[in-house]
């Protein structure tokens, strides 16, 4: 994406009022929406489900148009891809939806204690390197930060290409001693009918157009 085009979804980004753009230096002093998205935002009472590292929004938007009666909310920091999920959001006129624009690392400064029900990890970096382990977003560190907003028994899912993210976030699983609910190393060849399948973010048709497995798991953490 050029320059220009960049600056001109930077713009357009600050017209939509269901994106949140946060700076550490606000956050640390306190973000008013933490522990109150359902009445300060979202004005009802609906489960809270959230992507990390959301990209285009594809699963933010797709997830938000199946299911209604929840409420979704994208995180990324990289504003010129948030903005097609917010236009995605505003085109199809769902108010189910918002988006923060934040570095994962910050978001326990997003969310209350128990507020969120579910969260999706779809195609991250996968930190391919020893060195970077714990920027993985599934990495020991990072569901320490997940377990100050999840509710006990909250699914967390994860969709990647990435065989090394994969295997090292199952190790986690095990070694951290959380609930494996399911895992598979090609999610379209076991038959699924609906979002895991029916809904693609750009990396995945990415990497599918290359013949790579899409890999696919989800836990619960202990």
């Amino acid at each position: 994406m050029g320059k220009k085009k960049k600056l001109v979804h930077f713009a357009e980004n600050e017209t939509f009022g269901n994106l949140f753009q946060l700076q550490y230096e606000g956050l640390i002093k306190g973000f008013d929406l933490k522990g109150n998205w359902s009445g300060g935002f979202f004005k009802n009472e609906n489960e809270l489900v959230i992507e990390l590292g959301c990209g285009k929004g594809e699963y933010t938007t797709g997830l938000a148009q199946r299911y209604p009666d929840k409420n979704f909310i994208g995180l990324d920091i990289q504003g010129a891809r948030l903005w097609r999920g917010l236009k995605t959001a505003a085109e199809g006129k769902l108010k189910n939806v918002a988006f923060i624009r934040v570095r994962i690392n910050l978001s326990p400064f997003c969310f209350g204690k128990n507020e969120v029900s579910e969260i999706w990890i779809t195609f991250p970096d996968p930190r391919a390197r020893k060195s970077d382990a714990k920027k993985r977003l599934t990495s020991p560190e990072f569901l320490e930060r997940y377990k100050t907003f999840l509710k006990p028994g909250g699914i967390i899912h994860v969709k990647t290409d990435n065989i090394i993210f994969f295997e090292n976030t199952l190790d986690v699983i095990g070694e951290g001693g959380h609930e494996l609910l399911y895992a598979t190393y090609d999610v379209y060849a076991e038959g699924f009918d609906n979002e895991l399948t029916q809904i693609e973010t750009f990396y995945e048709k990415k990497w599918r157009a290359n013949g790579t497995k899409i890999k696919y798991l989800k836990f619960r953490l202990q």
